[in-house]
């Protein structure tokens, strides 16, 4: 039994709710992002086929890069699900509308919509604008009728909002009314300091909905944690237009999380925003655009995160064996992702079981079951990891399994020598001595450090015999000290991850020296690899 999408919806995606995305100007002021005109285009693209309803672009006008983005999304992409996005801000004090310049740059950019940044906390008004509450209900007004008189369709996003309206809540509701009043279809209250929780979000968005009579959308920043369930909390106040990014990215800490506030809506509240079939891809969606602005995705991060429906805990396992809903929360094929078991010392029968079944093992033999057991709880036990290194954990059941090692080539000895001269050049040369075949395999290696000398002489002896190698590369090395205390003499863990040009996967080695460690975790990935290009293991390859 698995949990699936609620059987009836509240609506259709249509404009009786809106998904607002803000990944390329909100996003986009993370620290470590930064996007170039093509990233912009591409993110857009992964946007719209996800299924938002609107994508804020950025601002035109304000800096060349926006101003070429809205040119070329205009004539590079057919929008099948978003409408484009302008943001600017109301006209500047004491200006004429029709002569702001940055006012005619969101009518140049041929956006179909515009959001309009207003000042809605009194202090902001007095102190970063320097004018009065008056005429900043004048610039509110002047700047919506005017672009609404060009044929734009207006958000205006209220700044500083729930401070405002804590400080000033006649002010702040006025400013509301203003938007309102001047042709505004949603006016989006904004937690622009993200210090709001949402039993406050919640009271202060139902009272605005009540006495404004206007359209009300969320915009949340997540500095306080809450940015997602303050989304959800204005939704339940009867907000029908949430602004969020992809990933969670923004200035600070960043902003409500797309996936999760569109995950919940459609899973939870029952409430169709996406077009049929768009939810599952969310996951690819996810890491599709984290790998455009260049950061890993977040491993831990709910629906998308790889680690979102991996269960560790041998109690869990035995559970899910009876009944996955047991202890996940949704189905994660829902949203494109899938269940992982996690194999370490805290398995049971069932993780392993699990595991195996994973992998395409079947391990119904008990005895079996508690041999693997055992063996991973004794390796761990001596600092191996298992939940982050699948290739070995599946090299250890195959030996487990057939009663032996299964390997392709078997080492007699390694040597890695590192000269450092005296003018600070440093030379690495690794040696190595292998069986493959019936073969005794004699070669040398060099490289920029003593592990990758190693790599370059295994492959340097082994890819005549077994071609398959040339596709295999190492994608990442990791080290860690486990027993710090004892500084260089400590025990160290290796983490290799490998992958072919369609699939990684990560190996583990541990030893007290770290070059012994990379060995055992480069033997694992090369035979791992090997296996995945469809060898069988010669089962005595000393000859």
């Amino acid at each position: 039994m698995t949990k699936a999408a609620p059987d009836t919806v509240k609506d259709a995606p249509s404009d009786a709710f809106h998904v607002f995305d803000t990944t390329l100007r909100d996003g986009a002021q993370r620290e470590g992002i930064n996007l170039t005109v093509a990233d912009k285009l591409t993110i857009a693209r992964h946007l719209d086929d996800f299924g938002v309803g609107f994508i804020e672009g950025g601002w035109p006008g304000a800096n060349p890069r926006d101003t070429e983005f809205f040119a070329r999304a205009r004539a590079e992409i057919a929008f099948r699900n978003a409408a484009l996005v302008a943001f600017g801000a109301t006209r500047r004090a004491g200006v004429d509308v029709a002569d702001d310049p940055q006012v005619a740059a969101l009518l140049d950019s041929g956006a179909p919509v515009v959001t309009l940044v207003a000042k809605s906390h009194d202090r902001h008004v007095e102190l970063a604008l320097r004018t009065t509450l008056e005429e900043n209900l004048a610039m509110v007004r002047d700047t919506v009728a005017h672009l609404v008189a060009h044929g734009r369709r207006v958000f205006v996003d209220c700044e500083h909002f729930f401070d405002g309206y804590l400080a000033n809540p006649s002010h702040a509701l006025d400013v509301v009314r203003a938007a309102h009043g001047a042709g505004a279809d949603v006016v989006v209250l904004c937690d622009t300091n993200g210090g709001m929780l949402p039993a406050q979000v919640q009271a202060v968005v139902r009272t605005v909905v009540a006495d404004t009579g206007a359209r009300i959308g969320m915009h949340a920043q997540d500095d306080s944690g809450c940015a997602v369930a303050n989304t959800l909390a204005a939704v339940d106040a009867g907000a029908t237009h949430v602004q969020c990014t992809a990933n969670g990215y923004g200035e600070r800490v960043g902003n409500a999380n797309l996936f999760p506030v569109v995950a919940a809506l459609e899973l939870k509240y029952g409430r169709r925003v996406l077009p049929p079939g768009a939810l599952t891809e969310m996951t690819r969606v996810s890491h599709a655009i984290a790998e455009v602005v260049n950061l890993a995705p977040a491993t831990h991060q709910p629906y998308v995160g790889v680690s979102a429906f991996a269960h560790k805990a041998g109690l869990h396992a035995s559970a899910i064996k009876v009944d996955p809903d047991l202890y996940q929360h949704i189905d994660p094929e829902l949203v494109g992702n899938s269940m992982r078991m996690l194999v370490s010392d805290m398995a049971g029968r069932a993780s392993v079981e699990l595991k195996g079944k994973e992998l395409g093992y079947d391990l119904t033999d008990r005895a079996l079951v508690g041999r693997v057991v055992e063996r991973v709880k004794e390796r761990e036990l001596r600092g191996f990891t298992y939940e982050a290194a699948d290739a070995s954990f599946e090299l250890l059941l195959r030996e487990t399994v057939h009663d032996g090692p299964q390997r392709f080539f078997h080492l007699e000895s390694w040597r890695a020598i590192t000269d450092q001269r005296a003018d600070g050049t440093v030379d690495n040369e690794a040696t190595v001595r292998l069986w493959a075949k019936g073969e005794r395999v004699l070669a040398t290696g060099e490289g920029n450090g003593p592990v990758n000398a190693l790599d370059r002489a295994l492959r340097a002896g082994l890819e005549r015999t077994f071609p398959q190698l040339a596709r295999i590369q190492l994608v990442d090395y990791k080290v860690r000290i486990l027993e710090g205390r004892h500084g260089t003499q400590s025990t160290t863990r290796v983490l290799i991850t490998s992958g072919d040009g369609t699939t990684e996967w990560s190996t583990v080695g541990v030893a007290d020296n770290v070059i012994a460690a990379s060995w055992q975790a480069l033997d694992d990935a090369y035979t791992y690899g090997l296996l995945r290009a469809g060898l069988r293991p010669d089962p005595s390859p000393r000859g």
